[in-house]
């Protein structure tokens, strides 16, 4: 499971784990320390956890990840691309490097890591890829248009690995979600605060506004919720779907 160590991914992980999961996390952040988030989920819910610090940017790294988790625990039943990176800009301002860092991480890599999966998957002929895009896969939004294009481009990658495996047991899912309260978010909001010179609660308020009829949040536990069901056999009939929870954004 890619970014699996902070925020929306580890809670993913973790929901993951009390479901019976062993896990393969990666993702940024202290060795040390992840390893001690692994440790934690070990004892908290009885499964083993070992970590692949591949730099995702690299094809290489990410298929010999994939190669050690696999010798590791024998198969890949279930893959999870959660891994993004954002640069906000407007076009014309917007460093090549950062378009090219942005659709690496945010799509390619989520390539790479289903090509080296699929095999294992079609010849056990079960398996579950759920792909963590964005509301913005299906919308726009001014100066994301990295995020926007890499996010818009996994829902496409989703639906042909849907239908390319759709006799193979393989279901492969988009889950699109709007703001979810991270540490990201957080910051978000505080830079919106410096540069209008509003309070963070006038801040807050204004995304919400402009962006989420529910008028909150959503929690990352709904979106691991929502995971663990498309990797369950109830929903083995849905595949190649974009699966939005947003709080009424895309609605608009």
């Amino acid at each position: 499971m890619t970014g699996s160590t902070s925020g929306i991914g580890l809670t993913i992980a973790q929901a993951l784990a009390s479901a019976g999961c062993n896990l393969g996390l990666n993702g940024f952040g202290e060795v040390q320390q992840i390893r001690q988030i692994a440790c934690q989920i070990e004892s908290d819910y009885g499964v083993s956890v070992d970590y692949y610090g591949a730099d995702l940017r690299n094809p290489v790294e990410i298929e010999n990840s994939i190669q050690e988790c696999m010798e590791r625990f024998g198969r890949v039943d279930i893959l999870v691309n959660n891994a993004g990176i954002q640069h906000v800009a407007p076009l014309p301002e917007f460093p090549a490097q950062k378009w090219d860092e942005v659709i690496s991480v945010n799509l390619s890599a989520s390539f790479h890591t289903i090509k080296a999966c699929l095999p294992g998957m079609i010849e056990q002929r079960w398996g579950r890829i759920v792909n963590i895009a964005s509301v913005h896969g299906l919308v726009g939004s001014v100066e994301k248009s990295a995020y926007v294009a890499a996010k818009h481009g996994v829902v496409g990658l989703t639906k042909v690995v849907a239908l390319e495996n759709a006799e193979n047991g393989v279901t492969c899912n988009a889950v699109c979600p709007g703001y979810v309260r991270t540490e990201l978010i957080d910051r978000q909001i505080r830079a919106i605060s410096r540069s209008k010179n509003w309070s963070f609660d006038d801040a807050k308020a204004s995304m919400l506004s402009d962006k989420h009829p529910i008028g909150r949040f959503l929690e990352s536990e709904e979106i691991a919720s929502l995971v663990i069901f498309l990797c369950s056999e109830a929903a083995s009939g849905i595949t190649g779907s974009s699966i939005t929870i947003d709080g009424g954004w895309s609605a608009q």
